[in-house]
């Protein structure tokens, strides 16, 4: 609980980036199959990776990828620019999870000449134990609110991840919906 509840609408709003920021530092609790921290690291790689696998133009038509090379295929350069860092730093993050075992290098299916990321098994398993250990620590740390509660604020966080990526992906030029 916080110790001092906002009681405006600006304070409840200006409150909400000092809550992410304290999400962002803290580690997820010690819950049954713990993450390592070096594993939590990694799987801000490993998310990328699975999403672009995931993102095949045939179920997703609408996202502007149909028909484009490398539609569904993610780069270490493409990861860079997803996590807002230098090309460097995503190469030595890249590096780091190839060399863990949960990412596999490949040629890309629709430009040889392109080097692309793969999740291996080993990275598959890790994401699938992630996600339990993600919801594992959600239940515990709303274990005193109703169903309703955890519900309707499941449903506003990936509205508002959702709202964030279309923010991300808006052409140049393109204003931010008000």
């Amino acid at each position: 609980m916080t110790k001092r509840e906002p009681k405006t609408a600006d304070e409840l709003l200006d409150a909400v980036g000092p809550a992410f920021g304290k999400l962002r530092r803290s580690s997820l609790l010690e819950v049954e199959d713990p993450i390592s921290q070096k594993d939590l690291s990694r799987t801000l790689v490993l998310r990328i990776v699975l999403e672009a696998e995931q993102n095949v133009p045939e179920s997703v038509p609408e996202n502007g990828l149909a028909g484009q090379p490398g539609a569904g295929e993610i780069t270490v350069g493409a990861v860079a620019r997803h996590l807002g860092v230098d090309p460097s730093v995503a190469s030595r993050m890249v590096s780091d999870c190839i060399s863990a075992g949960y990412l596999i290098r490949a040629a890309s299916q629709q430009d040889g000449r392109r080097t692309v990321l793969r999740l291996s098994p080993d990275g598959r398993e890790l994401m699938a134990r992630f996600g339990r250990h993600q919801r594992s620590a959600f239940e515990y740390i709303t274990a005193d609110w109703t169903e309703r509660e955890r519900l309707e604020f499941a449903r506003l966080m990936l509205k508002y991840v959702d709202s964030q990526d279309t923010l991300r992906h808006r052409l140049p030029g393109e204003d931010a919906p008000r």
